[in-house]
Order: C-alpha cells, then sequence, then structure tokens
C-alpha cells in the first residue's frame, strides 16, 4: 500500500512502526455547534482509511479527539448563558448523531482536552524546562526559530510562515512566530491551576498531549484537513519533537478542500450548510457517497444536483444487492460457467484492492464496486446456483463494508400468507393465460404498496 506523505510531498510505501499495529491519529471537530460538509469529509474519509487497514490485517487504534476548551465554545456559552462545559457535551452528542448517520465507526478512543489536563501540563513544562519554551505573566510561549525542521511540514520559508501566523498578545512575544502554549486566565473563561498561575492551554498543545498519552512518542499516521497542515500540524510536531526527541508522525495524509457550487463555503457567502440540514433533506448516506466518489485529496464540489446523482448510484447498489438476495432465495443448479464468474469476481477484487492500495483511492475503489454490479446483473439475468450467489454476495458485502457504505440495508422482509397466496393465484393464472385476472391482482397488491416484477427466475415483489 502506498500513501502520499504531506511531508515528503510523494506516495510512500506504508510501513508501520510495528509490525501488524498501526497507530492513527485523527483531529476531530471543535464542539461549538453541529459539524457541517466540510468537517464531515475527513471524517468519513479517514474512518474509510481505518477499515481498510484493518481488511489488509493490521490491528488498528484509532483516536480521534474532541476540543472542548476553545474560544468558539466560550463565545457560545456566554452567548446563551451556560457554561463551556454544557455546549462542548451537547454537540458531542449531536456530533455522535450525525458520525452514527454518516455510517462511522466510534474511534477506539475519543480523548478530551479537558480530561487530558495533567499531560498537556506536564508537557509545556517540559518544553519550558529544555529551553523550548518561556513564561510571559502567565502565558507561555515555544519558540519556533529554535526548532530546526519549522515550516517542514507547510514545505514554506520561515518568513512566509510568520506572516501567516495566529497573533497571540504579539508584544508578549519574542518572535513573531512564536506561538501559544499556555494562555493565562480571563474572566469567565474556564481555568485550570498550573505553575504559571491559572490559565488554559493554547490549541496545538491539545493534541500533542493526547498522541502522547493515548499512542506514544511516535505514531504511524497523523491525519486531518487540508487546513490544518499550518499552524496546527506545523506546531505540533515542532513542539512535539522537542519534547520526546523522537521522531513524531511517520506519514501524515490530508483531504482536500470542499467547495459548494463550485465556490468556497463561508457562513459570510451563504453557501453554509450542516451535516444535519443536508441529512434531513436527502438523508445521510447520499453525503458520505459524496465524499468517497472522489480522491480524498482532490477538491470535491457539494451541490443538490450531485447529491441526487449519489442518491440514484446508492439506489443502484441496493438493487443490486436485492437482486443477488432473490438470486440465492430463487437459485438453480450449477453449470459450466461458474469458474470463470469466479474468475471474475477475483478480477474485481483486486481491482478494488489495488485502486485502495494506490493512496486510498476511493474513486477507483467504487468503479471496482460498480462493475461488480454490472457483472452480477448481466450473470444473475438467468438462473445460476446458490454457491455463485453466495459468493458474489460476500465480495459485495466485503467490498461496501470497507468503504462503510450501504449500511441502511433492510433485512429481507416476508409477505403475510394472504399476500403470498395472491402472488401464488397470479403466477398460476399467467399460466392459465388468464391474463385479466392476473392483471387484478396485480392492480390489487400495488393498491397495498407490493410492487411485482416478472424475471426469468421468477416473480420479485418490492413494498413501498
Amino acid at each position: 500500500m502506498k500513501l502520499y506523505n504531506t511531508l515528503t510531498r510523494q506516495k510512500e510505501t506504508f510501513v508501520p512502526l510495528e509490525k501488524g499495529r498501526v497507530k492513527i491519529y485523527a483531529c476531530g471537530p471543535t464542539v461549538y455547534n453541529y459539524i457541517h460538509i466540510g468537517n464531515g469529509r475527513p471524517i468519513c474519509v479517514f474512518d474509510v482509511l481505518r477499515r481498510y487497514l484493518e481488511y489488509r490485517g493490521y490491528l488498528v487504534t484509532f483516536v480521534q479527539n474532541f476540543t472542548d476548551v476553545d474560544d468558539k465554545i466560550i463565545r457560545k456559552a456566554n452567548e446563551e448563558g451556560v457554561s463551556p462545559e454544557e455546549i462542548a457535551n451537547r454537540y458531542i452528542m449531536e456530533y455522535e448523531i450525525d458520525a452514527k448517520g454518516l455510517g462511522v465507526r466510534e474511534a477506539t478512543i475519543h480523548p478530551k482536552a479537558t480530561e487530558t489536563m495533567p499531560e498537556i501540563i506536564a508537557l509545556v513544562k517540559e518544553l519550558e524546562d529544555k529551553g523550548y519554551a518561556y513564561a510571559v505573566e502567565g502565558n507561555v510561549y515555544f519558540r519556533s526559530r529554535k526548532f530546526e525542521g519549522y515550516g517542514k511540514l507547510s514545505h514554506q520559508p520561515l518568513e512566509e510562515l510568520e506572516a501567516g501566523a495566529r497573533i497571540d498578545v504579539a508584544d508578549q512575544k519574542e518572535d513573531g512566530l512564536d506561538f501559544a502554549l499556555w494562555k493565562s486566565a480571563k474572566p469567565g473563561e474556564p481555568s485550570w491551576d498550573s505553575p504559571w498561575g491559572k490559565g488554559r492551554p493554547g490549541w496545538h498543545i491539545e493534541c500533542s498531549a493526547m498522541v502522547r498519552k493515548h499512542l506514544g512518542n511516535s505514531i504511524d499516521i497523523h491525519c486531518g484537513g487540508q487546513d490544518l497542515i499550518f499552524p496546527h500540524h506545523e506546531n505540533e510536531i515542532a513542539q512535539s519533537e522537542c519534547c520526546t526527541g523522537e521522531h513524531y508522525v511517520r506519514y501524515w495524509i490530508h483531504n482536500g478542500y470542499i467547495n459548494v457550487d463550485n465556490k468556497k463555503m463561508s457562513k459570510s457567502a451563504g453557501n453554509f450548510f450542516t451535516i444535519r440540514d443536508v441529512a434531513e433533506k436527502y438523508g445521510y448516506e447520499p453525503i458520505k457517497f459524496l465524499y468517497l466518489q472522489a480522491h480524498y485529496r482532490s477538491p470535491i464540489n457539494y451541490s443538490f444536483e450531485i447529491l441526487e446523482q449519489c442518491k440514484a448510484a446508492l439506489d443502484r447498489l441496493y438493487s443490486c444487492r436485492d437482486n443477488l438476495d432473490f438470486s440465492m432465495k430463487n437459485h438453480g443448479e450449477k453449470d459450466g460457467s461458474e469458474q470463470e464468474f469466479y474468475s471474475l469476481l477475483e478480477q474485481r477484487r483486486g481491482q478494488f484492492v489495488a485502486a485502495m492500495d494506490d493512496d486510498l483511492n476511493t474513486a477507483d475503489g467504487l468503479a471496482a464496486l460498480f462493475d461488480l454490479v454490472r457483472d452480477c446483473n448481466t450473470y444473475f439475468s438467468v438462473t445460476r446456483s446458490l454457491s455463485a450467489a453466495q459468493a458474489a454476495v460476500a465480495l459485495f458485502d466485503e467490498i461496501c463494508s470497507v468503504m462503510g457504505i450501504l449500511y441502511n440495508r433492510k433485512a429481507p422482509q416476508s409477505l403475510d400468507a394472504e399476500i403470498e397466496g395472491l402472488i401464488e393465484e397470479r403466477q398460476q393464472a399467467r399460466k392459465a393465460k388468464n391474463f385479466a385476472r392476473a392483471d387484478e391482482i396485480r392492480d390489487q397488491l400495488a393498491a397495498r404498496g407490493i410492487r411485482l416484477e416478472d424475471t426469468p427466475q421468477g416473480v420479485k415483489w418490492h413494498q413501498d
């Protein structure tokens, strides 16, 4: 498997630090509101990365944090007259609803910044003791230029990074490029006791502390949105490597941006959509399909028309899977075509693995799945054996499980005896060429929400 490493700007063969095990850290949401469609992309994409690594036999520890202390959370709490903790807990629960709707698995660990405070303070103190950090009136700043590798992730000269850096009480800093590790307490804000007085952590130090606490000094993969490369991930590298003296992350993985109707999404432009808003109209799964139909590093465009296309594509997958169920139920005997079909299934499996091995190319992975759909629709257009249908189902479900789609599939339904009797009566009427009675029964069943489809293998029914 090859992954594109932002650090080296090239695809590299994936080799974990420990054979058979993979440690992944994904930057999670700042919980002050519902997640928007831009937030949803890394959540879905890196869930697929985890699923695929497990599919390839790795034991994966997947850590995704919640930033539950932040300026935005405090501002929202003040607006509503509640505590920051209440805001954070509320939107963690809302996040969990959306993540479940998107078919995203829970992380192995979901740490919170507020639950990592001893480790954060200890990390800041170590950096201060080693001369990489300095305190000014209760604030603690990191000396960015003291770390020789600063800028290696974003690949920009220090002068350009300084111009784009966040300014936190700039007149206190020794250098404009320095960034806050610890912020002194302000009235009305949550704070914790520390060697520098009451305060709260800077944004970047939280993730370094959580990685170290739950995964150790060095990890295999760190992932997040492209917007996090600088300053967040750049600063994580600096503070972590200066503290431990070890290489922090082997592979840095970043997903591309989302545009809305070919324009950058922003509240001011009026094209800002939450996952919840879109899901209420289209459901969650078409949103997830939207993320996966393009390569994760490519920018993607969101529009209602594209979501409709995603919904139609999913309908085709669901229809194929239902047809395979029908083929298993209405199977025939083995014939000489099976070995050739089994070879075709193996070809599709190889096609899927090759796509996903090439930097998690979900777009080509889905192409392999739709090629499989075409193959199955053609092969099972006539009655085939049970073993052939079972083999097709196994591969179909295997691929869908890795991609994390078709999770809304309902168990095959059964009909009551009366309706089963009517369907059988219609079949007998057709055999007797009593088409008037057959049509009458079809209309009668349609009025009860049962649609019939006559196929070479027998009659299929669908319930509205």
